[in-house]
């Protein structure tokens, strides 16, 4: 049963400037030693715009807290159950504030998936020739230092006349993706390119309360995010903690009043090792 092996909670957070060395902290020898308090907000999204996250830490050695005021540190977490964790959170630190609480001393840290190659990356890109765009792809995460995974069985457009580009990486992305008729997002540093409204992947994971699911899938309306579009019916489910169950992943439910194939497009985690919430809460549509 589900219930039986995810009930001890664990994690590990590396964190440092980019090429340089840093701290971890967490279960990083045993799943039962004593470790920091820490609690986190991970909020995802199939939207162009980078995905955010909340993480507050309690009594940091000022070594560590000096280490994540550099700019543009680099941020890791991962959560779960005893020895199974999963990355739920990579990105760049955009604020680190710390404040007293009750005895304790407190650091809230927001992130940003993608912030430095979302913000600082101009390329430039000049080919001759039948040039295929998941070539240009390619190149555009290359040069913003991210990789980059392609939805099974997406169609490529070729440009005949070559291709030319000067500007900032995030641009080069959105024309791209306008050309071919893509939807591309950031996700724990990789670059998502997939057909508008369909998963990244045909495999999918099934969520059950076997296997995890926590609450009766309740029934939502999203709206839609631009005139053309039509709102869509979906579903909100809760289960515990899993990283692994990503944004434009396939999911299966199976209940007894719901049973089918969706597509995660946002999912909030949730958690504090100490107390309240170690959760998933994902927001899908169906296949």
């Amino acid at each position: 049963m589900a219930y039986e092996k995810n009930w001890l909670r664990t994690y590990t957070l590396k964190a440092g400037k980019a090429g340089s060395k840093g701290f971890e902290i967490g279960n990083t020898k045993s799943a039962d030693q004593t470790v920091l308090h820490i609690s986190f907000s991970i909020e995802k999204s199939d939207a162009e715009s980078a995905n955010t996250a909340k993480v507050q830490i309690w009594n940091l050695s000022d070594k560590n807290l000096k280490i994540l005021e550099e700019k543009d540190c680099v941020v890791e977490l991962k959560a779960g159950y005893r020895n199974n964790r999963t990355l739920l959170l990579a990105g760049n630190v955009t604020s680190a504030i710390t404040t007293s609480d009750n005895a304790d001393r407190m650091t809230e840290l927001e992130v940003v998936d993608g912030r430095v190659a979302l913000r600082d990356t101009n390329i430039k890109i000049s080919l001759n020739g039948v040039v295929g765009s998941k070539t240009v792809y390619g190149m555009i995460a290359s040069k913003m230092g991210l990789s980059i995974k392609f939805a099974d069985g997406l169609v490529f457009k070729k440009m005949p006349n070559g291709y030319s580009f000067v500007g900032k990486g995030r641009t080069a992305l959105k024309k791209m993706a306008v050309c071919c008729g893509h939807n591309w997002s950031i996700q724990n540093g990789v670059i998502q390119v997939t057909e508008k409204g369909k998963p990244v992947s045909t495999q999918g994971y099934l969520l059950s309360h076997e296997t995890g699911l926590i609450s009766i899938p309740k029934r939502i309306t999203i709206s839609k995010s631009s005139k053309k579009k039509k709102e869509q019916t979906g579903y909100e489910v809760q289960y515990f903690l899993n990283g692994a169950v990503g944004v434009n992943d396939t999911v299966k439910i199976k209940t007894e009043k719901v049973n089918g194939y969706f597509r995660i497009y946002k999912v909030v985690h949730d958690g504090d090792n100490m107390e309240g919430d170690w959760v998933s809460t994902a927001q899908v549509i169906k296949v």
